[in-house]
């Protein structure tokens, strides 16, 4: 009995094609699974980043705060020095 090449190589190639395309189909759920936990992953981050972004609003409203009274105190005292060295340079000019 002899072997033709003409009926080898296709057999040959079916058997390959069949099995590259149970590999993909695995290698196909496997990543479904994967991309799954990524995005209950990535939700769990977003509410947290949601709950932790409430904190930081405060936060910057109070150094907001913060910064314009004390924008305000140094603004009030740099006024005072200014009127008392204008009144000694008044009186100096006199």
């Amino acid at each position: 009995m002899t072997i033709v090449l003409d009926d080898l190589l296709p057999c040959i190639l079916y058997v390959a094609l069949i099995i590259f395309v149970i590999i993909l189909t695995l290698l196909i759920i496997r990543l479904m699974k994967t991309l799954k936990k990524v995005d209950n992953i990535l939700l769990d981050v977003d509410q947290k980043m949601k709950k932790v972004d409430g904190v930081f609003d405060l936060i910057d409203r109070n150094t907001d705060f913060a910064n314009s009274m004390s924008d305000k105190i140094v603004n009030g005292i740099s006024q005072f020095v200014n009127k008392i060295f204008k009144k000694k340079r008044g009186k100096i000019d006199e």
